[in-house]
């Protein structure tokens, strides 16, 4: 499974791209748009930032998978808005606002997941690689 290193640096590397390019590459990856969430660190109560693609988006909501690469352990940023769900997302470079996270309810997954795993096959991978069910959060603005 990816090292914290790895998945840093890639989120790095990501970053980099955006900035270097004015914006212009790097809110798409993969066919999925991407968004910059920021949540509050559980333990240390700073923000926190990532880049994360949106392999669903339904009306207002974006819906973000938490795989970490099929790690059998949850990411940072779904544990910390697990614990507060208010956030802050980034679409396309634009202003930061105030967004609102809830974990998708098992209905919900039931029938999310078969949408992204379909079109995605990469999610599909990381979920056979994992003995967690990989939790969908769904973003809506606060």
């Amino acid at each position: 499974m990816p090292h914290d290193l790895v998945l840093k640096a890639m989120n790095g590397v990501h970053r980099v791209l955006v900035g270097a390019t004015g914006g212009r590459v790097g809110w798409e990856f993969g066919g999925m748009p991407a968004l910059e969430l920021t949540t509050i660190g559980r333990k240390s109560g700073q923000k926190r930032s990532v880049m994360l693609t949106v392999p669903l988006v339904e009306g207002e909501t974006y819906v973000v998978v938490a795989s970490r690469g099929g790690d059998d352990i949850h990411p940072a940023w779904f544990l910390n808005l697990r614990a507060n769900p208010d956030v802050e997302v980034s679409l396309k470079g634009g202003p930061t606002e105030k967004w609102r996270a809830t974990v998708a309810s098992p209905e919900e997954r039931a029938r999310m997941w078969p949408l992204i795993a379909d079109k995605y096959s990469n999610y599909r991978g990381y979920q056979e690689r994992t003995r967690r069910e990989i939790p969908l959060v769904l973003l809506t603005r606060a």
